[in-house]
């Protein structure tokens, strides 16, 4: 069987966000794989780890940096990856045709992505890929087990945890609490640059974004900086309570 892994490479956590040009400034600043993502390339490594024969393909759709991501993916055990190159930004449904046409082409029968994009806050791309593969999918995993094409687990509900059976093709989105990643050694980062990155038009793929970027902004939460008399301390308290009840909005 062949899984694909999605991966994202965006800023890092500790790095701190700037604006230029009405986008985020991402020059100079530390980017990885997001860490969503990392989940599923992890699992992948656990599915065949278990004794499931599988091929492990990361797959990029962005510029050129993107690959640094790959890299680090190949580093951790993927076999090769694919890097769909391009400066054009793309909104979920866009990216989930170029995901469900590699798909087809690599004939994979599991697709792996984080349940949440950190860059564009979005859950979408999963369920679209799905819906463009007429596949199941089954979101937020906190447990995954493959048997031959039977996959089973437990996901996150809003009511709690519950549990799935599946049979495969499928697209499964990964969280926090799936797993602990594993960090690249020094020798498995050294034989990822020997592995197959192989780069695609994104041309070919037909998938011109409906959503159009205007421009993006910090949100900025401006201090009230009111002062209550502390002379008549119990009016104070009456004044507090009321405050963080009607404009904090903190209390019920």
């Amino acid at each position: 069987m062949r899984i694909l892994t999605y991966i994202r490479q965006v800023l890092d956590a500790e790095e701190s966000v700037h604006i230029a040009n009405n986008a985020v400034a991402l020059e100079n600043s530390k980017l990885v794989m997001d860490t969503m993502d990392e989940y599923g390339v992890e699992e992948a490594l656990r599915l065949r780890e278990s004794g499931i024969e599988a091929e492990i393909v990361a797959v990029a759709v962005g510029p050129a940096r993107v690959q640094d991501a790959l890299r680090t993916a190949l580093a951790m055990g993927a076999d090769r990856a694919i890097h769909v190159e391009t400066d054009t930004r793309l909104d979920a449904i866009a990216l989930s045709k170029v995901l469900a046409q590699l798909a087809t082409q690599e004939e994979a029968t599991l697709i792996l992505s984080g349940g949440q994009q950190a860059d564009w806050d979005s859950h979408a791309l999963a369920a679209a890929t799905a819906e463009r593969l007429n596949w199941p999918q089954v979101t937020w995993t906190s447990a995954l087990e493959l048997a031959g094409t039977t996959l089973t687990g437990k996901h996150d509900a809003d009511e709690g945890s519950e549990s799935f059976t599946l049979e495969l093709p499928a697209v499964v989105t990964t969280q926090q609490g799936l797993n602990e990643p594993r960090y690249p050694t020094l020798p498995n980062i050294m034989k990822s640059k020997k592995k197959e990155l192989r780069k695609e038009a994104f041309d070919q793929f037909d998938a011109a974004p409906k959503l159009k970027f205007v421009s993006a902004e910090i949100q900025v939460k401006n201090r009230l900086n009111k002062i209550l008399d502390g002379k008549d301390a119990p009016a104070a308290a009456v004044q507090l309570v009321d405050l963080l009840r009607n404009e904090a909005r903190v209390i019920a």
